[in-house]
C-alpha cells in the first residue's frame, strides 16, 4: 500500500503545481478547443521513448479499453474547459475533484463488483473524502442547472479515465499501456483539426504569439504531465478496491495548492494575490486535519 500511497501524493503535488500555472493561464477565458487540443497535443512527446521499450501491439479488447479512455479523457478535458470559460477555474476544479471519489466508488463497484475493503480502509476513505469536500467548498458557488451539468460530466468522464486506465494496466505492463494510452489521447486531439474552425482558433495568431503565457503553459503541462505519469502509476500500482481511494486523496492537492496560494499572495503578490480570511484559513486547518487523520489510518492500520 506504502508504494501507491507515495506515488500518488507525489503525483497530486505536481497536479497542484499544474493547477496554481492554470489560474494564471485561464485568468483569461479559454477557447475550450484550442486548450484541448495543446493539453492533448502534447503527449506526443512521450514518443520519443518508444524506440528504448518493448512496445508490442495490446489484444483487440486491450485495445478497446485504450481508445475508450482516450475518449472519455479529451472529453473530460474539453467538457472541464468548457465550465472553466463561464465559470471560476477554481470553482469548477474543486467540484470536479469533491465529485470524482463518489463516481469512483459506484464505477468499481459498477464494473468490479462488491470490492472487499477493512473497516479501517472504509473509515481513512471517508474522513478523506470529508477532508477534500471541506477544504472544495466554495461560498460563492452558484448551483445552476447549466453548471452542475457541465461540472458533474466532465467529472463522470474523468472517473471512467480511472476506471478503463485500470482495465488496460491490468492487461498491460505500466509503460507500455500508458504510451498506448497517450498515442490515442495524441491522435484524438489531432481529430480536431479535421473541422476548418477548429483550426483558424487553434493556430490563431493571438493563441500563439504571447511568449509569457506560452512559457506558463509549457511548465504547467510539464507539471501536469508529470502528473499523470505518477497518478498512472498510482492506478497500476493499487488494488482495484483502492481506487476510491487514490481519488479521495485529491484533498492532498487542494492542500499544496492552498500553502503555495499563501505563500505567493503574502511574499509575491505581484505574482498572484487573493485574500485569505480567517474563516477560510480555518476551514482549511480543519480539511487539513481530516486529510492527515485519513492518511496516519492508512499508513499506520
Amino acid at each position: 500500500m506504502i508504494s501507491w500511497l507515495a506515488v500518488i501524493i507525489l503525483a497530486y503535488f505536481f497536479f497542484s503545481l499544474a493547477s496554481l500555472g492554470d489560474k494564471l493561464v485561464l485568468a483569461r477565458k479559454p477557447n475550450p478547443v484550442v486548450y484541448t487540443f495543446y493539453v492533448g497535443a502534447f503527449s506526443v512527446l512521450l514518443f520519443l521513448i518508444i524506440p528504448f521499450i518493448n512496445f508490442g501491439l495490446p489484444a483487440s479488447k486491450t485495445m478497446v479499453w485504450i481508445i475508450l479512455e482516450a475518449l472519455v479523457y479529451i472529453l473530460g478535458l474539453y467538457m472541464m474547459y468548457s465550465a472553466v470559460k463561464k465559470f471560476d477555474v477554481s470553482k469548477v476544479i474543486t467540484t470536479i475533484g469533491a465529485t470524482q471519489p463518489v463516481f469512483i466508488f459506484a464505477l468499481t463497484w459498477l464494473f468490479w463488483g462488491p470490492q472487499i475493503m477493512s473497516k479501517t480502509n472504509i473509515l481513512a476513505f471517508a474522513i478523506l473524502l470529508l477532508g477534500s469536500i471541506i477544504i472544495s467548498i466554495e461560498k460563492s458557488i452558484k448551483l445552476t442547472a447549466d453548471y452542475l451539468k457541465i461540472t458533474i460530466l466532465a467529472s463522470l468522464m474523468f472517473s471512467l479515465d480511472y476506471i478503463f486506465s485500470k482495465f488496460v494496466f491490468l492487461d498491460l505492463q505500466f509503460v507500455q499501456g500508458f504510451l498506448w494510452m497517450r498515442i490515442f489521447i495524441f491522435l484524438f486531439a489531432m481529430l480536431l483539426l479535421l473541422s476548418p474552425k477548429n483550426r483558424k482558433e487553434i493556430f490563431e495568431k493571438k493563441n500563439i504569439s504571447d511568449i509569457k503565457t506560452n512559457l506558463i503553459f509549457f511548465c504547467t503541462q510539464s507539471a501536469g504531465g508529470t502528473a499523470n505519469i505518477l497518478q498512472s502509476l498510482a492506478i497500476f500500482l493499487a488494488p482495484v478496491a483502492f481506487l476510491p481511494i487514490v481519488n479521495s486523496l485529491r484533498g492532498v492537492q487542494y492542500v499544496f495548492l492552498f500553502l503555495m496560494t499563501l505563500f505567493l499572495s503574502y511574499f509575491v503578490p505581484k505574482i498572484l494575490k487573493e485574500e485569505i480570511s480567517k474563516a477560510v484559513i480555518i476551514q482549511k486547518i480543519v480539511s487539513i486535519l481530516l486529510i492527515a487523520s485519513g492518511l496516519a489510518i492508512l499508513v499506520l492500520y
